[in-house]
């Protein structure tokens, strides 16, 4: 007997899982109903210039835009909003005020809220994003937008991703449910790590020099916890990186030169041992040859022609001028700022010095700028069209939401609406064999393993007898999986809350038990911590297992743990999340990369399925199958 299938329909003559008619989606979009939505845009470089643009000329209403960063001279290029007087100014105000010239303001029907702070600040909580029907990211940081992720998720409110690098881009939609992914169900590159020992001691690439210099001696000299010990303090060494009463800055920086260039050099010469396998050894620099020379010399004021190769006695006169610069500023740096020329210039040289310690061949400042913060150029075309893509999305979701049952809850209803939105990821200048500019796919389904949206449980591999609770929370719980404010628990017992609100008593209590090592705290292999982060609602526990510290591959998981099991398996990337748009750090960002982060260490091809395509993709870690080295 042949089969019959019942199709409901409502009042619209739809079937519940069949998209609606593009007439419904998109020419219906100038009803006052759909242009009266609230929408929230974070970002306001490249990608949201263009983006409020367009949202604004397409009749949207009611725009809130949020955005920590201030305008560059660099961003000009490309950031059509923006001015040469605008320099310094806020980002998110000056594009509030720019297209309010061209698209009216409040009187005029047009009301747009322009925020300048830090996305994970408290006032942008959850109660804050409930005010929308949809929220659109213009980011560059893979933290802001797990955050932002998070977010939309608790308030179930759509999030539409994009991002660009040079003439590539995408947007995709995100939203609970079995038939969409959250923006963390898929792999995201993270933070690649180097061995401490290779970038202080066998660096033998131009991207170690700038590593240390960006996240080991700059720290070490200016950072916020200078005073505390580092790495690099071996021995004799802390007498080095330890300024001295009323010496100045200069003073200091070529006592720092004398010991990282040659003294340092010099004592690990004395390890035959280590050298015996390498085809080269270092040679130390004659640092007091290289500074008199420079004594000698005409002062300068500047940094010379960015593309054009320094002497060495160029860089070692500009290490000891950039580093006397950095110290005047005090505490108004605390980290690598690639907009800073000071910076840039002490970095560059320290790294132009370290090669010229192992024989590497350096870059120019331009160049050396470009690797340590990561710059990937961007084209104004790309955000042309990544913009004009996500009002075509968010347009298809806010008119499919009115076909919607009221009555509907939960993750069918957010099925429901993919599919009535027949919303895409799609994928621009990813050229297929049809030479496609445009590549439009049905949404990624929902990973099951996602700790944030299906509930699963994270795993960490550790030595629980080194291991302690502080390492847990800031390496893995908020540098690997973004939390925010985690509160951890062991069954019953608090070993972690963070807020405003905790009084110093519970702070230095908190603190104490941070320094205990998972298995003083009682904890076995197999244990289970609970993790909760009220900022960002979001809950899941965190297994433990323990493997001893010797046995890790100190290649691959150079932090001697490993996070894994039922979290989606991440690929390694850059050393740092942001493009030329200068994106500010911390969570907040603008622009001008795609999703799967720009910059991202390319080691092979491998063909894409999404793309019926070959694509770059980045190395992944390899199975724990050598032993971890003790140096």
């Amino acid at each position: 007997m042949a089969s019959t299938t019942t199709t409901t329909t409502n009042n619209n003559n739809e079937t519940p899982d069949a998209p609606l008619a593009p007439e419904q989606l998109l020419f219906s979009s100038t009803d006052s109903e759909t242009l009266s939505k609230n929408i929230l845009m974070v970002g306001a470089g490249g990608i949201g210039c263009e983006l409020i643009k367009t949202l604004a000329l397409t009749g949207f209403r009611n725009i809130s835009i949020i955005d920590l960063d201030t305008i560059d001279i660099s961003n000009l290029n490309r950031q059509f909003l923006f001015r040469k007087k605008h320099v310094g100014m806020s980002k998110s105000q000056v594009a509030k005020e720019s297209v309010e010239k061209f698209a009216g303001s409040k009187q005029t029907g047009i009301n747009i809220e322009a925020y300048t702070g830090n996305i994970k600040e408290e006032r942008f909580g959850l109660d804050f994003f409930k005010k929308f029907d949809i929220v659109l990211n213009g980011l560059d940081n893979l933290e802001a937008r797990r955050h932002v992720n998070r977010l939309c998720l608790s308030a179930n409110v759509p999030l539409v991703e994009s991002g660009t690098t040079g003439y590539k881009g995408q947007v995709t939609v995100h939203l609970r449910g079995k038939y969409c992914s959250c923006f963390e169900c898929a792999p995201k590159p993270v933070p690649k790590s180097f061995p401490i020992c290779t970038l202080r001691d066998t660096p033998s690439t131009f991207v170690h020099t700038i590593v240390f210099a960006t996240d080991l001696l700059f720290p070490r000299l200016f950072g916020a916890n200078k005073e505390d010990p580092s790495d690099l303090d071996e021995e004799e060494a802390r007498d080095a990186f330890t300024r001295k009463e009323n010496e100045a800055g200069t003073a200091f920086a070529k006592r720092v030169f004398a010991y990282v260039f040659e003294k340092k050099i010099k004592d690990l010469l004395e390890r035959e041992d280590m050298w015996a396998n390498r085809d080269k050894k270092p040679e130390a620099l004659d640092s007091e040859t290289l500074l008199k020379t420079k004594e000698e010399r005409t002062a300068t004021t500047g940094y010379g022609d960015a593309h054009k190769k320094w002497t060495m006695e160029e860089a070692s006169e500009i290490f000891v001028r950039s580093a006397g610069k950095l110290f005047e500023k005090g505490d108004r740096i605390s980290e690598f700022d690639k907009d800073d020329d000071d910076a840039v210039a002490f970095v560059t040289a320290t790294a132009q010095l370290r090669c010229a310690n192992y024989g590497i061949e350096y870059m120019s400042r331009f160049d050396a700028k470009g690797v340590a913060g990561n710059i990937v150029h961007a084209v104004a075309t790309t955000n042309a069209i990544i913009s004009g893509l996500i009002v075509i999305e968010a347009l298809k979701i806010l008119n499919a939401q009115k076909h919607l049952d009221e009555k509907e809850e939960g993750e069918g209803k957010n099925d429901r609406l993919i599919k009535l939105a027949n919303s895409r990821y799609t994928f621009v200048g990813n050229f297929n064999a049809g030479r496609q500019l445009l590549q439009p796919l049905a949404p990624d389904e929902q990973n099951p393993k996602c700790v944030v949206c299906a509930n699963a449980r994270a795993e960490l591999c550790c030595d629980i007898s080194k291991t302690t609770l502080a390492d847990v929370i800031s390496k893995v719980l908020k540098k690997k999986l973004n939390t925010n404010e985690p509160t951890v628990l062991k069954g019953d017992d608090m070993l972690h809350e963070e807020g405003e609100d905790l009084d110093d008593d519970e702070v230095e209590n908190y603190a104490i038990i941070g320094k205990r090592t998972l298995q003083d705290l009682g904890l076995e292999s197999g244990g289970i911590l609970c993790v909760d982060d009220n900022s960002q609602e979001l809950k899941f526990d965190l297994v433990v297992v323990h493997q001893n510290l010797e046995e890790f591959d100190e290649d691959a998981f150079p932090e001697g743990f490993e996070l894994r099991g039922e979290t989606p398996k991440v690929a390694e990337g850059a050393e740092k999340e942001k493009d030329e748009d200068g994106a500010a750090t911390d969570g907040e960002a603008s622009d001008e990369i795609e999703i799967v982060e720009e910059g991202v260490e390319i080691t092979k091809a491998v063909e894409s399925p999404r793309l019926g395509k070959t694509k770059a993709i980045a190395s992944s870690p390899s199975p724990a199958s050598k032993k971890r080295k003790t140096k």
